[in-house]
């Protein structure tokens, strides 16, 4: 008699709940959601294309620790003026200046995303990762549209100070790449690297009623 094999494990080590929705959209629900505590403040002269692997990798290894049989599922958000990388706003003088630099301007937001998938000798993992990049041109912001951005709060925690899926969605005059990558996660990409490792597709969503 053949004994099936047992379901691979996926857990996902972000905070984000933008990243666990924009995985649920794509019918891929994690087995676990367990958060890296790291320090993301860049390195010395690190550039952001550098800054968001880095994370993604460093956040994949922490929670591979602790999950050593699972597939691991990790990733980082840059929002990046040239060679600076622009702050998860907290504050609203640094959500301000954000806002400021982005202004009729094109940046560029930087996913890096790494999957770890368990050695079939049960020792380690073995690593995939890729950098996604979308370019975003701003509208030219005057002060009324600033003020009426920051009094919505939905720049708190977003790195470079806003929410493309909600209202400054408005201010975004120009996108190339994915849309997905800006909320937080590129989907194709994710799809992509699951489906290449052999990870299982997501079942069929049900009929509706």
């Amino acid at each position: 008699m053949t004994i099936p094999s047992k379901a691979p494990r996926l857990v996902l080590a972000s905070a984000s709940p933008r990243r666990l929705d924009l995985l649920r959209q794509i019918g891929i629900v994690p087995d676990a959601v367990d958060p890296a505590d790291l320090d993301e403040a860049p390195l010395r002269d690190e550039l952001p294309p550098q800054h968001a692997l880095r994370l993604a990798a460093e956040k994949a290894s922490c929670v591979a620790a602790r999950h050593p049989d699972s597939w691991i599922l990790a990733a980082d958000t840059v929002v990046a003026c040239g060679r600076r990388i622009l702050p998860k706003a907290e504050r609203e003088e640094e959500a301000r200046r954000c806002l400021s630099l982005l202004s009729g301007r094109r940046h560029r937001v930087l996913g890096g995303i790494v999957l770890l998938v368990p050695d079939a000798s049960g020792e380690g993992h073995r690593r995939i990762d890729r950098l996604v990049r979308t370019d975003v041109t701003f509208k030219v912001l005057d002060r009324t549209e600033t003020d009426a951005y920051i009094a919505s709060g939905e720049w708190k925690g977003k790195a470079g100070g806003y929410a493309i899926q909600g209202r400054a969605g408005a201010l975004v005059r120009w996108i190339g790449g994915s849309y997905s990558n800006v909320v937080g996660l590129s989907l194709h990409e994710v799809a992509g690297m699951l489906h290449g490792a052999g990870f299982p597709p997501a079942p069929p969503a049900p009929p509706e009623q």
